[in-house]
C-alpha cells in the first residue's frame, strides 16, 4: 500500500476502511463527487456495485453502469484499491471480464481489484436477457470462470499493471469458500461477526486442504458501524478491511 495511505490504526490493530457507493437515483455529478469526496478522506478502497437496476427506493430509479464508474474513477482518485462489488459472473464472458479488468488495471496504475461473485439479483438477468437458473448453476458458472479468467489475464497484452487481485464474495460453505480458497486473493462476506468467524474458520480448513496459507486471502465485509463496539467485534472476527456502504452519493454531502 502507498505510504500516503497507511492502514488505518486502533492501539496496535491494524485495518483498512473501504466505502462502496451505490450509484443509484442520483446525477452523474454527484456520484462523482461522492468518489472524490471519498477520495479525499483517505479511505484505502472505493467499490460501485453491479447492478442494473436500483436495489432499494423506486425499483425504476436510475442506476449507472459499474465496469464504465470503475474506468472513470480510476483515473480520478488515488485509493490504494478500487473494484465492483462485486461483478455477477452471468452478466458477462469470462475472456471479456479478464480483457476489461486489465485496462482498468492500466487506467488505475495497478489499484484495481477484481470483484467476482456468483450473482444473485434475478431482475438484472431477466430483463437483459441472461439465464437466472438456480443458484447451483450459477455457482458451476462462476467455477467454471475463474480459470479461463486467470488464464485471458496471463495472455493480455498489456496485461495488468499490479498484481490485480481476484476478490469473490460470498459465503455458501460447500462451493463458494472452496472457489475462494482455490483461486482468490481477497474475500468478501456479509453477515454478524460470529457468523462471519464461524466462515472464515471454514475457509482456513480448505486452504489447509489444498496447501495454501490462509494468511494469504485478505479478510473484508460490507458493514454498517454504530458503535466501537461493533468495530471492536469484527475485529475479533478476523476482519482486516472494512467496506462500508454509503447509500446512495447524496449521502456524502454530510461526510
Amino acid at each position: 500500500m502507498p505510504e500516503d495511505h497507511p492502514p488505518t490504526t486502533d492501539g496496535e490493530r491494524r485495518f483498512k476502511v473501504g466505502v462502496t457507493i451505490h450509484p443509484q437515483q442520483c446525477t452523474i455529478t454527484e456520484l462523482r463527487d461522492a468518489w472524490r469526496r471519498a477520495d479525499e478522506l483517505g479511505v484505502d478502497s472505493i467499490w460501485f456495485w453491479d447492478h442494473f437496476f436500483p436495489l432499494y427506493g423506486d425499483p425504476e430509479g436510475n442506476q449507472f453502469e459499474c465496469w464504465s464508474l470503475l474506468a472513470a474513477a480510476a483515473i480520478d482518485t488515488r485509493a490504494p484499491q478500487i473494484g465492483p462489488m462485486v461483478s455477477a459472473i452471468g452478466y458477462r464472458n469470462p475472456d471479456l471480464i479478464a480483457y476489461m479488468a486489465g485496462t482498468i488495471d492500466q487506467l488505475s496504475g495497478g489499484r484495481f481489484v477484481l470483484g467476482l461473485g456468483a450473482g444473485w439479483f434475478e431482475r438484472d438477468y431477466t430483463e437483459y436477457g441472461f439465464q437466472f437458473g438456480e443458484v447451483r448453476d450459477r455457482l458451476r458458472t462462476l467455477k467454471q470462470a475463474l480459470p479461463r479468467i486467470r488464464a485471458r489475464v496471463d495472455r493480455l497484452k498489456p496485461g495488468p499493471a499490479g498484481r490485480m487481485p481476484i476478490l469473490i464474495g460470498g459465503g455458501g460453505e460447500k462451493v463458494t469458500l472452496r472457489l475462494v480458497a482455490e483461486h482468490a486473493q481477497m474475500w468478501n462476506a456479509l453477515g454478524s461477526p460470529d457468523e462471519y468467524a464461524r466462515k472464515s474458520e471454514i475457509l482456513d480448513g480448505y486452504c489447509r486442504q489444498i496447501g495454501r496459507d490462509p494468511k494469504e486471502i485478505e479478510r473484508t465485509a460490507n458493514v454498517t458501524l454504530r458503535s466501537d463496539r461493533e468495530i471492536d467485534e469484527w475485529l475479533e472476527a478476523g476482519l482486516q478491511h472494512f467496506v462500508l456502504r454509503r447509500s446512495t452519493p447524496s449521502s456524502w454531502r454530510r461526510c
